[in-house]
């Protein structure tokens, strides 16, 4: 079901100087940051050859990320996202095996412009997984 992986987020407490350190120190090709205000996030993607990194700053009260920064200061690890073909059917067999959709279960537009959604890290390992509508 699920296909390559798109990306990973890592949430930073400063997008300009995470993206700048990927840029400068690591020679990686560095997006323009983007505000995501459906999503309470600033985004910049870092491509690389075979998937992307993709960095997460918050923007609004009531961001996503915020109490995940408040645990871990610096940043880390956010969640993986992966390419699906069809993202209803992906959902209804994920609910269909006991997987829990979060938010409404209706897929948003993500920073790609695709449908997304996000699985319950307790269903998957500790892990937040973003499914996104190839």
């Amino acid at each position: 079901m699920i296909g390559r992986l798109n990306h990973v987020a890592i949430a930073v407490p400063d997008i300009q100087s995470a993206a700048a350190l990927y840029q400068n120190t690591l020679g990686a090709e560095v997006s323009e940051a983007v505000p995501q205000p459906d999503h309470g996030v600033t985004t910049v993607f870092i491509t690389l050859p075979n998937t992307k990194i993709e960095l997460l700053e918050p923007l609004g009260e009531g961001s996503p990320i915020a109490s995940f920064l408040e645990r871990n200061q610096s940043g880390g690890i956010h969640h993986v996202c992966y390419e699906v073909d069809d993202i209803i059917a992906a959902r209804d067999r994920l609910q269909a095996e006991g997987a829990r959709v979060l938010g409404d279960g209706e897929p948003k537009i993500g920073a790609h412009g695709k449908p997304v959604m996000f699985l319950h890290p307790k269903d998957f390992c500790g892990t937040l997984v973003e499914l996104e509508q190839a």
